[in-house]
């Protein structure tokens, strides 16, 4: 039987997008509210992948007692008014606030409603990274693999909720804000309030792992998001699984079919749709002696998830070559920064197809 959040006093509502951001949540609550009444509210996706690694991480949060509300946020025209007009009395009511994503223009709408003197934003993987320095620095919220340059039509439209999200993030008067991260913080905003997210609820709930004596690769949307040439990507995949004996490729939600079906003819990887993410996958096991990654969140959060096992992780860094000609002005900045602050990785130099 589910808690009701805000039978007991004070109420924490959470919003999440990704099976990361729910995964997060329940870090967070495990950390800093353990038994408190959370209400998860997801804002269900349309990718299929994404809302069944969802569907598995809304089951956990079930099992550790929170009540879980799944909202077709974007089932149609009309889903997002019904969405929000629906989740307006318990956003008025709620003293805490747990979100997933600030660049989310959902979550944006949802902040200009809410008066909740706490607010926790819990990671989303590298882009806690650049919402921080931007928080800091006082800038606009623009993700990081965005074009860089003028404001399209709809971030002009959209500038106004977007300025009041980021004015409810800052601290002032009564308002608290908090941001629990694994992420490196290195531009600490103002009055923001960091704490550590050591997967501690990941490691007491799931494992140790067993170990094989292989290595496995994660894979990236890097190529999905416009910022690597999927030929460049391609060969790179070729070559490291080459170099330290990979047999699997554990894809991102966000990997296309078409890429992913190329990927099993070129390489004779096994791909591995995971059905959570892949911090609960590692503890679970089997893993990979060794795990291979570009630069992404898993250099950060697999080193504590898997604290304890003689699991290595290693990053290949992305060579400037890969970049296709859509990818952000600070692509490749940001890129080396992921791999530049992740700790206990072992690093490695950019692959050369052969």
């Amino acid at each position: 039987m589910s808690r009701r959040a805000g039978s007991a006093g004070h109420s924490t509502l959470a919003f999440v997008e990704s099976p990361v951001q729910l995964l997060n949540v329940l870090e967070w609550a495990h950390a800093h509210a353990p038994g408190a009444e959370l209400t998860l509210v997801v804002l269900s996706p349309t990718d299929p992948m994404t809302r069944g690694q969802l569907r598995r991480m809304a089951e956990l949060a079930r099992e550790e007692g929170h009540e879980v509300r799944w909202e077709e946020a974007r089932g149609g025209p009309a889903a997002p008014f019904q969405t929000i007009g629906g989740l307006a009395g318990m956003l008025r009511r709620a003293d805490r606030v747990v979100l997933g994503d600030p660049f989310s223009r959902y979550v944006q709408l949802l902040l200009t409603i809410t008066k909740a003197p706490a607010l926790v934003v819990v990671d989303d993987g590298t882009a806690t990274m650049e919402f921080v320095a931007q928080l800091a620095r006082g800038e606009r919220l623009v993700r990081w693999h965005r074009k860089g340059g003028r404001p399209g039509p709809r971030d002009l439209l959209f500038a106004p909720v977007s300025s009041s999200a980021r004015r409810r993030l800052t601290p002032g008067g009564n308002r608290q804000v908090e941001i629990f991260s694994a992420m490196p913080v290195d531009e600490r905003p103002e009055g923001v309030t960091v704490t550590v997210n050591a997967f501690a609820w990941t490691r007491a709930r799931f494992g140790p792992p067993r170990i094989t004596k292989g290595a496995d690769m994660v894979g990236t949307s890097l190529v999905e998001t416009g910022v690597v040439d999927a030929e460049r990507y391609l060969e790179a995949v070729r070559a490291l699984a080459r170099a330290h004996g990979a047999t699997r490729y554990f894809a991102h939600r966000r990997e296309s079919t078409e890429k992913l079906h190329r990927l099993v003819l070129e390489t004779g990887l096994e791909v591995v749709r995971p059905d959570l993410p892949l911090e609960l996958i590692a503890r679970r096991g089997p893993v990979g002696r060794t795990i291979l990654s570009f630069p992404s969140t898993v250099v950060h959060t697999l080193p504590l998830a898997l604290a304890g096992t003689p699991v290595r992780v290693a990053v290949c860094d992305i060579d400037p070559a890969w970049l296709t000609d859509r990818a952000s002005p600070r692509a490749q900045g940001f890129l080396s920064g992921v791999t530049d602050t992740a700790r206990d990785v072992h690093r490695l130099s950019a692959v050369t197809a052969v």
